[in-house]
């Protein structure tokens, strides 16, 4: 997780034992592949600088360098045991001098950036976790740093704007979580991430689809869309304008 509050639980058992992500989020797999797709297919031949916030243990990570050569990433987590799976996982790629693993707040980390000093700004079910007002500000940031017709893609998870389904989508959530936890005997870890999805459920956080893109436009991106969604996880792709902004491949 990108930001380390005092109720970040990315920071203990979860953070530790983060396989156990694509066994409770399915579709993880498809956006992470995605994500990385979306890069590799944007301003092909160029060499790009990115930043990533909140790279986990390193999947999404993964998916971006091995899908783009050409690329390098700035890292940022601010989950120690995450940060640390994540350097061992991609030591090879770090040793290339491809990957910087920074272990930061993802606003302080942003808001220290110059102005257009980044291609690209990645994520990968980060965002999610943050409050409203946090987010906010994160996207300006975001805005700020991207070079002009700069891309933002981030895969996460967006509550789905029907109250009723959105319910519905949760509850088939923890039902197939007590199941997959249940197998494996880890109680403890369901007790986590019922405790975490809490948080992602309150009305200070919860990441309505509509309203999110609706505030990315507003604050200024362009090109502002859907490239993919099942259920509530869905990737989105938007561009900082210019006048020699580049669509999207």
């Amino acid at each position: 997780m990108a930001s380390a509050g005092d109720d970040n639980l990315f920071t203990g058992p979860i953070g530790e034992e983060y396989d156990f992500l694509p066994m409770i989020c399915p579709n993880i797999v498809t956006v992470t592949t995605n994500l990385g797709a979306t890069v590799a297919a944007w301003r092909p031949g160029a060499a790009l600088r990115g930043l990533e916030i909140g790279c986990g243990t390193g999947t999404s990570t993964r998916s971006l360098l091995s899908q783009r050569d050409d690329l390098s990433l700035l890292a940022v987590d601010a989950s120690p045991a995450m940060l640390n799976q994540a350097r061992e996982n991609l030591a090879a790629y770090a040793r290339a001098g491809r990957v910087e693993f920074i272990d930061s707040d993802a606003l302080v980390y942003l808001r220290a950036l110059p102005d257009a000093s980044v291609d690209l700004v990645a994520s990968n079910y980060a965002i999610h976790n943050f409050d409203h007002r946090y987010r906010r500000e994160l996207f300006a940031e975001i805005l700020r740093v991207l070079e002009p017709g700069g891309l933002f893609v981030n895969g996460d998870r967006f509550a789905l704007d029907d109250h009723d389904l959105q319910l519905a989508s949760t509850q088939a959530d923890v039902r197939n979580w007590f199941k997959v936890f249940g197998e494996a005997k880890r109680y403890d870890l369901l007790e986590d991430w019922i405790v975490h999805l809490f948080s992602d459920e309150s009305a200070d956080r919860l990441m309505y689809s509509s309203a999110t893109l609706s505030t990315m436009r507003a604050l200024g991106f362009a090109d502002v869309r859907s490239n993919y969604r099942e259920g509530v996880d869905m990737l989105v792709t938007a561009t900082k304008p210019s006048s020699a902004a580049r669509d999207i491949d």
